[in-house]
């Protein structure tokens, strides 16, 4: 029987790349993947389909309302759900197939069915059918991921009651779509189905949206988000999901004050954050630790408290995040190869892929003044940058926070058509300890929308131009 050096459970975004580097390292890699695919939540249900329906989805919109401003006279568009799942499919499936490649090309052994750690060194996998069998392995890492969290009294359907899963299922656009969490997921699928003709309410435990994010940033993107016609209901939880009567009618009760209130809706999302997945891992027989929600606890090198045993991604501590879990991956992998991989989690962008976009990247305004750290902070709009004009993107604003004493930028945040690709230039330039002097004598061209980064970076100074 083949000994593996490695054995990996789980095979998104941070499995199936730390497989692959382990790998090119030289070591005899194995993955275990319960799914019929690779790719995990982010690729199958996740990231790689949400991102294809809000593509899609903004496309319909900018045709319908923004085409004839420019010049493109049409007829009003037409949706065809079922072709537009079809995109969404089909972009899912080059996805998984291209790992299934990857993982084929780098001579990495793969294994279907449930991975369940009987001692350490021993994986033992449990087909849909077929007989288990246990694989014999020096290392194991569990990167098994997340699931979809739920509370008492939200029992997931999958049809009126839907997770994301659901949500990026469905038939056709519900007339009356009630979002629980006004987090990421929430308000990207909310996105979605409003842009194809929902009507959507938003509604959230806490005060404002997007937890964690700066919150100048959350404020002002609730405006954006409210002008788009999503309502929402803050500091409200639901107590109730009745789906007796066809559709749902939600019962809600106001944090402050206790008012309840009731919404029809045909369909709810409940997106209220996801959960470890340690299901079926066996983790309590072997002795691995869990902290007290349920994550796997490591050091900084991965490893948990048993010897031979590392995790990584969303199953442990740190944002639920898929290019985390990638950078983790191959940090551990090169560690068990003897060398010094590394984690910055200090730079670890953030995207909400909502039109516009909010991307962010370090410390926010909020966590400088909680540990009172002196800094400075610049901000430029996106109304007085020319290729934002040009293209009919002008809302949204970049802001650059820097500290006080040494000008080095602790912090970006943007909110723009396209912020998820123009945050990597503030991430790159924070990984070398740049300043927002660094950032606001670099040369950007013009016209582009980046040339927001380099004005905010200057305006840390006052010495904006074009504002």
């Amino acid at each position: 029987m083949t000994t593996y050096d490695l054995t990996v459970i789980g095979t998104g975004p941070g499995g199936y790349v730390a497989a692959i580097r382990a790998a090119q390292l030289g070591m005899k890699v194995a993955v275990v993947e319960k799914r019929a695919t690779h790719g995990g939540t982010c690729l199958n249900v996740g990231c790689i389909p949400s991102k294809a329906l809000l593509h899609a989805s903004e496309l319909f919109e900018e045709a319908e309302h923004e085409f004839g401003a420019m010049g493109i006279k049409i007829d009003s568009p037409k949706l065809d759900m079922k072709a537009m799942m079809g995109h969404k499919d089909e972009t899912v499936d080059a996805n998984v197939k291209g790992v299934e490649f990857l993982l084929k090309k780098n001579k990495v052994d793969t294994f279907h069915g449930l991975g369940t750690i009987t001692a350490p060194g021993k994986v033992q996998v449990t087909p849909d059918e077929g007989e288990a069998q246990t694989v014999e392995t020096r290392n194991i890492l569990i990167a098994t991921g997340s699931d979809v969290a739920t509370l008492p009294g939200m029992e997931i359907d999958e049809k009126v009651v839907v997770s994301s899963t659901g949500a990026l299922e469905l038939k056709e656009p519900p007339k009356k779509l009630v979002v629980v969490g006004a987090g990421v997921i929430g308000l990207e699928l909310g996105s979605v189905w409003r842009r194809l003709g929902s009507q959507v309410t938003v509604v959230e435990f806490l005060d404002r949206i997007l937890p964690g994010m700066d919150s100048e940033v959350a404020k002002n993107f609730q405006r954006m988000l409210k002008k788009q016609k999503i309502d929402f209901k803050l500091s409200s939880k639901v107590t109730g999901i009745d789906t007796s009567g066809g559709g749902a009618k939600v019962s809600i009760e106001s944090v402050k004050n206790g008012k309840t209130d009731e919404l029809e809706a045909d369909v709810v999302l409940v997106a209220i954050g996801r959960r470890p997945y340690t299901d079926g891992l066996g983790l309590d027989k072997v002795g691995v630790e869990l902290d007290d929600r349920g994550r796997v606890k490591t050091d900084a090198h991965f490893k948990t408290s048993v010897d031979g045993i590392y995790a990584i991604g969303d199953v442990i501590a740190g944002p639920m995040l898929a290019h985390k879990a990638e950078d983790e991956g191959v940090a551990c992998a090169e560690m068990l190869a003897g060398q010094v991989g590394h984690v910055n989690y200090d730079v670890i962008p953030g995207v909400v892929y909502t039109m516009p976009e909010v991307a962010s990247v370090g410390k926010t305004e909020d966590e400088l003044k909680e540990a009172g750290t002196a800094y400075t902070s610049g901000t430029f709009p996106f109304t007085a940058n020319g290729r934002a004009r040009a293209q009919r993107h002008t809302e949204g604003f970049v802001k650059v926070l820097a500290c006080a004493k040494t000008d080095r930028v602790l912090g970006v945040h943007i909110v723009a058509a396209g912020a998820g690709e123009m945050i990597h230039e503030a991430a790159v330039l924070m990984e070398f300890g740049g300043s927002s002097e660094d950032l606001a004598r670099t040369c950007h061209a013009h016209p582009t929308m980046s040339e927001a980064v380099k004005e905010a970076a200057m305006a840390v100074e006052k010495r904006a131009i074009h504002m």
